[in-house]
């Protein structure tokens, strides 16, 4: 296979860093201008694009966003997948529009009857019979380990080694060399030693799984069905139904949080690869770009609710916000799930996204390059190692900054966004053909300058 020449892509770097730097001089007016803002950020993940300073939005529509100096991107970040129905999709506006402006109030501390249909198609979508809102899902997530922790009085919860469920202080964990749990390297102010609180496990390795189940004190296992923000690591055959049979095994709850992985089809992967949770978790896209987030339960799990002595969830039971199930947030919910994500669009979705790898692909064959690329659906990302990773810990090791931050600026230099925290590209239901193969061609040029 044809190896790196770092010094080559030190240079080739090095180019597109000047010329992020003199395509943006507005947007690094306003970034040094930003005396206010810690890091100079709204928040400070913001800092991980690329090229010294972040573009500054001026308008986003569909999959088109224009930046302060005029410069139009076609995005295939999607807010990471919190704009998934595409930015500002129609019949989201006109139903936040209506809530605003005609029907009025935002947030009253009162329920409108939006929140029923959308419980009533996430359940159609997933199968959980019951849902809580929240306003993210980590807070759906967070919420939900209470839940588990209180009906099973088991104190402990297991995590994948690397997997993302935002910032919740139980799942920020790696699994040391020797098997240890450990805090995710870079977590900060953790509450407590986090093996108080967190077993860690390894995606794809039963064994792993299995020894951490054993000990009888994992309340519930919380898993993505495939890995996302440390790059997408799907599941080997057979692993996801050997994880339900564990988990049934050793009295633990699951938990799957689809907020990323729901790119597999309108179910998710829950709905196609036919899966079995206690316990779901939907957040980002299912709000069109409006802050929302939810969490499923069975039945079963209601029940041990209802009956548990202590469970105070009307006053202050630690779950839930005054902002939770906001009539605004519900009211884009029924809009995006009802008219932008269709069936019909993840159809089209995965149709572009099947073409995106295999464009990708074609070019990593053609200068045999050790890279290779994994598909979820609509989602689909390229990794500098081959084959690709089958868990957490490999998929870290497979990290280069340098060649991220060429491949993205490369493209943005060029009109393409990609999500700055790896090489992930999404479709949203406005998407095109044309849009995939403009970043087909800028893939084969940016390599080909690598290698040839």
């Amino acid at each position: 296979m044809t190896a790196i020449d770092r010094d080559r892509l030190a240079a080739l770097l090095d180019d597109e860093r000047k010329l992020h730097v003199q395509r943006s001089p507005r947007s690094r007016e306003l970034y040094d201008e930003a005396d206010h803002l810690f890091g100079r950020v709204p928040m400070t993940w913001m800092n991980k694009w690329s090229g010294g300073h972040p573009l500054y939005l001026a308008t986003a529509h569909g999959n088109r966003i224009t930046d302060v100096d005029g410069n139009e991107y076609i995005d295939f970040a999607l807010g990471d997948t919190g704009a998934m129905a595409g930015h500002s999709p129609e019949a989201t506006v006109a139903a936040v529009q209506e809530r605003i402006g005609v029907e009025g109030g935002i947030t009253t501390m009162l329920p409108s009857a939006d929140a029923e249909w959308v419980a009533a198609d996430l359940t159609r979508r997933f199968g959980m019979p019951l849902w809580s809102f929240s306003l993210t899902a980590t807070d759906a997530n967070r919420w939900a380990l209470r839940l588990a922790r209180m009906v099973t009085g088991r104190p402990k919860v297991a995590a994948f080694s690397f997997c993302y469920h935002g910032s919740v202080d139980e799942t920020f964990v790696q699994m040391g060399p020797d098997g240890a749990t450990e805090l995710r390297r870079g977590n900060v102010g953790a509450p407590s030693p986090i093996g108080d609180t967190t077993r860690a496990v390894e995606f794809n390795d039963l064994d792993s799984v299995e020894q951490a189940l054993a000990h009888r004190d994992v309340a519930v296992l919380i898993t993505e069905p495939a890995l996302t923000n440390i790059g997408i690591v799907l599941p080997d055959p057979g692993f996801l139904e050997g994880v339900r049979e564990l988990c049934t095994k050793y009295d633990t709850l699951l938990l799957i949080d689809e907020t990323h992985t729901i790119s597999a089809g309108p179910g998710g992967c829950t709905a196609a690869w036919d899966l079995q949770p206690d316990i779901f978790v939907i957040g980002k896209s299912i709000g069109g770009g409006i802050p929302s987030g939810a969490y499923g339960i069975t039945e079963r799990i209601a029940e041990m609710v209802r009956d548990h002595p202590d469970a105070d969830l009307i006053d202050v039971g630690g779950v839930g916000g005054t902002l939770a199930g906001n009539v605004l947030s519900t009211a884009a919910m029924h809009a995006t799930l009802e008219h932008v994500l269709t069936d019909d669009a993840f159809t089209h979705m995965i149709d572009l996204a099947t073409h995106f790898r295999e464009g990708v692909e074609a070019t990593l064959k053609e200068y045999d390059v050790p890279w290779s690329i994994s598909q979820l659906g609509a989602r689909a990302e390229y990794r500098f190692v081959a084959p690709a990773p089958r868990n957490g810990t490999e998929s870290a090791h497979a990290e280069d900054d340098e060649l991220d931050e060429y491949l993205h600026l490369f493209m943005s230099n060029r009109g393409v966004l990609m999500t700055p925290f790896h090489n992930m590209a999404l479709m949203c239901p406005v998407t095109t053909l044309a849009d995939v193969d403009l970043h087909t061609r800028l893939f084969d040029e940016a390599v080909a300058r690598l290698v040839t």
